[in-house]
C-alpha cells in the first residue's frame, strides 16, 4: 500500500497524519465535496502523474466527489502546475493533484489548489478536516455528481507554457528532455519542440513503476550523459510531477535551481519588467545571495519548502522565488512553481543575449557549502543553549560577510543539520566539522540531564 501522507500543497494539520489509502481517498473526496459543493452546478478537476496507484486513488477520489453531488473533470496524467492553470481555465471550484512529486513510485499523495490556481485559504482546509469526522452520506441519486474526461488537457497546457515566453524561438537549439518518467512525459518535448527546437526525449515512457527511477530533477546523471553524447546545447531535467527544473550546460554540468533563478532575474532585469526581490529558502546558496547584491536585488529566505515560498512572495508582493532543488516559482506568470515555465524563461535569456547556458550562469559563483547531520538519541531543542550560542557567533565573526552559518533541526526525526558556507573550502570544512562537534556534544548533555 501507498505509504505517502499529504504533501505541502495539501491538506495539513490533523488529516496529514493519516496514511493515503483508497478508503481514506474515498472519505476526503466526499469531506471536500461537502465543502465544495454549492447551489447549481459545482465541479472539481483531478489530475495525476504516472505512478501505478494513480488509478486507483483517482477512482476513490472520483466516487467520494460524486456521493457529495460534486461533478468531476478528469485530465488523466498532468504536471501539478498544469493542473493549477486548468482549475483556473475551466472555472472549477477546486484542482486536485494526485503525486509523490519527486518521491519513488510506491510513495503517493494529494496536492489541492484553490479555483484561483493557489494553496487552499486555512479556512477551507479547516473545514474539510471537520467534515472527516461525520459519517459519510450519500446525495440523493438525482443529484450525485458526474464525471467527464477532459481530452484536451495536454494541448490547452502546452499551449498556455508557450504563450509565457511570447516570440521566443529555439530553432537551431538541440536540447535533450528528461521526463523522469512522469506527468510531463507527453507535454514538455511537445512545448520546446513546438518553439523550434531539435529534442531528445529521455525518461519519457512511463510505466508506473519508474518515475523518478535514476532520472528527473533528482537524479541528472542520465540527463549529464545524454547530453554530452548528443552533442546538445543544454539538458532539461524535470522531476515526476513537473514542478521542478534543472539543467545540464553543453559540457554536461548540472545548473541547479539558484543558478537558474539567477538567470531568471537577469533577464527579467534586462527587460525592464522586474519588480521588488527575490524570495530563496534558508538552503539557498551564499553565492545567490551575494550576486543579487551585486545586481541591487532585495532577497529574502523563507523556510525550506515552496509553500514558504510562495507565502513570503505574496507578502512582499514580489514576482520570483524558488529553492535550490529547482523548485521555481514565476509569479507574474503563473500561480505555482512550473518546471517548463521556468525552463522557457531561461532559453529566453540565452536567445536574446545569444550567451550559452554555462556563459550566463557564470554570472553567479556559488560558494563551497558542508552540511553534517548531528543524529542524536531523541529529538532536543538547540534554542537557548549557551555553549551552541557562543560556537555559532565564533564561526559568524571568523567568516563576515564571507560566509554564512546555519543550524537547522529536522521536524520528523531526531537529527540537527549544521551546514557552514564560505569562500574557502578548506575553511568551510573545518569550520562546519567544529560546530557539528560542539552542537553533538552539547545535545547530548542535554539528552543525559
Amino acid at each position: 500500500m501507498s505509504k505517502r501522507y499529504f504533501g505541502t500543497d495539501g491538506i495539513r494539520g490533523r488529516v496529514g497524519q493519516y496514511p493515503v489509502t483508497p478508503d481514506f481517498m474515498l472519505k476526503l473526496g466526499w469531506a471536500a465535496g461537502r465543502v465544495f459543493a454549492r447551489e447549481g452546478q459545482s465541479k472539481i478537476l483531478i489530475g495525476k502523474d504516472t505512478r501505478i496507484s494513480g488509478y486507483m486513488f483517482e477512482s476513490a477520489l472520483e466516487a467520494g466527489l460524486s456521493a457529495a453531488g460534486v461533478d468531476v473533470l478528469l485530465t488523466g496524467p498532468m504536471p501539478t502546475p498544469a493542473v493549477a492553470y486548468l482549475a483556473r481555465t475551466f472555472r472549477a471550484d477546486a484542482g486536485i493533484v494526485i503525486s509523490a512529486s519527486h518521491n519513488p513510485f510506491d510513495d503517493n499523495g494529494i496536492k489541492f489548489f484553490s479555483a484561483q490556481g493557489t494553496k487552499l485559504p486555512d479556512e477551507i482546509e479547516h473545514a474539510i478536516e471537520a467534515q472527516l469526522d461525520l459519517a459519510m452520506t450519500t446525495v440523493d441519486p438525482a443529484k450525485l455528481g458526474k464525471a467527464r474526461r477532459i481530452t484536451d488537457a495536454a494541448g490547452r497546457y502546452i499551449e498556455f507554457c508557450k504563450a509565457t515566453a511570447s516570440g521566443l524561438n529555439l530553432k537551431g537549439l538541440k536540447i535533450v528532455v528528461d521526463c523522469a518518467n512522469g506527468a510531463t512525459y507527453h507535454v514538455a518535448p511537445s512545448v520546446f519542440r513546438e518553439l523550434g527546437a531539435q529534442i531528445v526525449e529521455i525518461a519519457s515512457s512511463p510505466d508506473g513503476l519508474n518515475i523518478n527511477e535514476q532520472c528527473g530533477a533528482t537524479s541528472t546523471a542520465l540527463l549529464q550523459a545524454g547530453v554530452l553524447a548528443e552533442k546538445a546545447d543544454l539538458g532539461i531535467a524535470l522531476d515526476g510531477d513537473g514542478d521542478r527544473v534543472i539543467m545540464v550546460d553543453h559540457a554536461g554540468q548540472e545548473v541547479d535551481g539558484d543558478e537558474l533563478l539567477y538567470i531568471i532575474v537577469c533577464q527579467l532585469k534586462r527587460e525592464g519588467s522586474f519588480q521588488g526581490g527575490v524570495v530563496g529558502t534558508l538552503m539557498s546558496n551564499f553565492g545567490l545571495e551575494q550576486a543579487l547584491r551585486r545586481e541591487e536585488i532585495p532577497f529574502l529566505r523563507a523556510k525550506v519548502g515552496d509553500r514558504y515560498v510562495m507565502e513570503t512572495l505574496s507578502e512582499q508582493g514580489w514576482m520570483l522565488g524558488g529553492e535550490s532543488s529547482g523548485h521555481l516559482v514565476c509569479r507574474h506568470l503563473t500561480t505555482t512553481g512550473d518546471g517548463i515555465v521556468a525552463a522557457l524563461q531561461v532559453l529566453k535569456g540565452m536567445r536574446e543575449t545569444g550567451q550559452s547556458l554555462a556563459e550566463l550562469r557564470s554570472g553567479m559563483t556559488k560558494l563551497p557549502q558542508k552540511m553534517i547531520n548531528v543524529r542524536l538519541k531523541t529529538r532536543v531543542s538547540i534554542e537557548g543553549v549557551s555553549a551552541i550560542d557562543e560556537a555559532v557567533a565564533a564561526v559568524e565573526q571568523q567568516l563576515g560577510q564571507r560566509g554564512r552559518v546555519l543550524l537547522r533541526p529536522s521536524g520528523t526525526e531526531p537529527v540537527v543539520r549544521v551546514m557552514v558556507e564560505g569562500e574557502d573550502e578548506t575553511e568551510v570544512s573545518g569550520l562546519c566539522e567544529q560546530l557539528a562537534a560542539t552542537v553533538e556534544k552539547a545535545l547530548q548533555q542535554l539528552e543525559t540531564c
